[in-house]
Parts: structure tokens; sequence; C-alpha cells
């Protein structure tokens, strides 16, 4: 699995800088290196929350997750945005208190520079990578994964600006400064992260996403208008629920044909979505339809002695005329003969009811034995 083997080298590349950039910033006692130690244990962490999230989002929708299980995407993202800003707070924190004369011996050396620079190499490749799945993938866990990485990038540039402070210019403060500076910046994007997460989370409709599917299903010919159009999204699963209005004077085949057009065109601008849809009648025939049909059902509820039961009723309007369908169920035993008196019955008592209608009966077997 693509998104599986992304958030595994992700775990790996986080668990070699968190080693490296202890050791370092240990044998340096610089803040800023330690910050971005600390940073990429969280890293880690969440490399692991990410690597456990795209397992279980891909595992297929069951008698009580009806929708799957993507959502646990959302949950791991939202829960490193709270680890990164735990973590800035922290740095934040220390960085004031050296600004205000807290003791730091700094010894910066080639170590200190050399695991900034394949820090930056590593966040560099991962975050592109990590970037590239999660939009073929519409992955937030793999998005907050790249984030960080992203954000790696930046902080160890801060860092090593940070360093060369110290190094070269004798200004102690700058490394304390570079902290500052990462920490600020991990949390604009970890709260531009979480927003999006909190969206997903409380199901609300990308509204780019939104316009786009709109425009799809009125480029469809014969759709006459949206009635409704619902979306939700789950891991990298689009929900979407319409309902759209059709000229009455369709045929049942040519109407099928109109919502298999709409899934076709919608699934491949977006393969990843579940699709809901409703066809309805336009203008004013609904009325008549629904009229016209409770008269059959009444009809059919006093004939039930003649046949076991009966599903798929359908009536139609169009020009004052009525197009009845309907499935009738029979004794597996019955007659032809037999049969087609029943349904030359059926016929004659609703064109009683309903004049000028075109009516027809499908006859199957009953299902009871």
């Amino acid at each position: 699995m693509e998104k599986s083997r992304a958030a595994l080298l992700s775990v790996f590349s986080a668990l070699l800088l968190t080693v490296l950039k202890f050791i370092v910033g240990i044998a340096t006692n610089s803040l800023g290196i330690i910050s971005e130690a600390i940073h990429s244990l969280i890293d880690l962490g969440a490399a692991l929350l990410t690597l456990f999230a795209v397992k279980v989002s891909d595992v297929p929708a069951d008698d009580t997750h009806h929708y799957g299980h993507g959502k646990v995407e959302s949950i791991s993202a939202f829960i490193e945005v709270i680890m990164l800003l735990a973590t800035c707070i922290y740095i934040i924190n220390e960085a004031v208190l050296r600004l205000k004369g807290k003791p730091a011996d700094i010894d910066v050396n080639i170590y200190a520079f050399g695991v900034m620079f394949i820090s930056i190499i590593v966040d560099i490749t991962r975050s592109k990578a990590l970037y590239k799945t999660a939009k073929k993938t519409n992955s937030r866990a793999l998005e907050a994964d790249a984030l960080h990485f992203a954000s790696d990038i930046w902080s160890s540039l801060v860092v090593i600006v940070g360093l060369i402070g110290v190094k070269f210019l004798g200004f102690e403060q700058a490394d304390a400064i570079a902290g500052l500076i990462v920490s600020i910046f991990v949390i604009v994007c970890s709260v531009r992260l979480s927003i999006k997460t909190i969206n997903e989370l409380m199901d609300k409709a990308p509204k780019k996403l939104r316009n786009d599917i709109y425009r799809i299903i009125k480029s469809v010919p014969n759709v006459s208008s949206v009635q409704k159009l619902r979306i939700r999204t789950s891991g990298n699963t689009i929900f979407t629920d319409m309902t759209l209005l059709v000229e009455s004077s369709l045929s049942v085949e040519k109407a099928h044909d109109i919502a298999n057009n709409v899934e076709k065109n919608i699934k491949d601008a977006f393969p990843q979505a579940d699709i809901t849809l409703h066809l309805e009648p336009k203008g004013d025939s609904t009325t008549k339809s629904l009229n016209a049909k409770e008269k059959v059902e009444k009809i059919l509820h006093e004939h039930r002695s003649m046949f076991d039961s009966y599903h798929g009723l359908s009536v139609m309007c169009h020009d004052m005329h009525h197009i009845i369908s309907v499935h009738l169920e029979l004794d597996r035993n019955a007659t032809v003969r037999e049969t087609h008196a029943i349904c030359l019955h059926l016929e004659e008592d609703i064109k009683d009811a309903i004049p000028k209608s075109k009516i027809t009966i499908h006859v199957e077997p009953s299902k009871k034995k």
C-alpha cells in the first residue's frame, strides 16, 4: 500500500534525525539543536501515529462503521498538532529564559552544522514524497506528516543562522532567538492544519469540491436542476448524496442512463467518490404522478388475493398521460392463462381509475415456497 510505505519511510527518517540531533544538541548545549531534536522526536511519534492511522483508515466499512474508518486520519492529524504545540510551548519558555539571562554554554562545532545540513536534505526528500502521496491519496494524516518535515526544513535553516551568530559573531542569544522563530513558524503551520482537520471532522463540505461536483452534474445532458447536493469527506473517500430533477416524460431507461452518466463523470474526476443519487420528475406533473400512484396502490391492495406481492411500482405523468410500471409476484404454479387473466383484470381496473394510462406489468414467480 502506497500510503503505508510512505508513512513507514517517515518513521525511519524521523528516528534517524532524532538520534543525531539529540547527540549533537546535548554535546553542544545548543537550544536551537535541542529544540530541533525534540521537534524530530515529536515527528517520530507523529510518524508512528500516521503509520497506524493510514493502516486503520484503509479498513473497509463494516457493520458498525458504515462509512469506513477514514476519520481516524483526521483524528491522527489533530493529535499531531497538539503534540507540536506542546513542544513549541517548551521551546518558547526555554528561549525566553535564556534571553533574560539564563546561562547557556554553547559549543558550536562542525558536528552542529553537519547534523543540521543532513536534517535539511532528509526533510526536503521526505516532505516532497509525502506531499505527493498525500495529494494523490487525499490523506490528511500524510499531509500532517509532510507538514512536520517541511517545517523542519525552515526551522533547520533558522537554527543554522543562529549557530552562525554564536560561532562567528559571538552573539549567544542568536541561538535562543532561532528557537523562538522556529516555534512561531511551527505554531502558524499547526493552526492552519488544525482548522482543516476540524472542518473535516465536522463534515464541512469543501467549497471548491462542492462547486466542482456541481459543475460536473450540470454538464450532464437532461439534468434539469440539482435539488440537493451534500458532500462529506472521510480519509480519501468523498461521500456525495444528491437529488436531481429530470423531465417526467423520460423513460426509466433514459433516466437510468442519466444517473449512470452523472456517476461516471464524477468518478472520472474523483475516483474515490462514493455516490448516492436520487432522481425525481420535474414540474407540476410530480403531484399528478403521486395522486395516480396512490390510486394504483389502492387497486393493487384491493386485489392482493390475486397475487403474492408486488414491487417496483413506477408512475410518471407526461402531457396528461400516465406511464405505469409494476412487478407482480404470482404463484409459481399459476398457468399462463391464469396469469394473463390477472394482468388483464388489473389493467382494466387501473384504466378505469386513471384514463389514458399506459400500463406495463412484469410478472415474476413468487419467492414464497
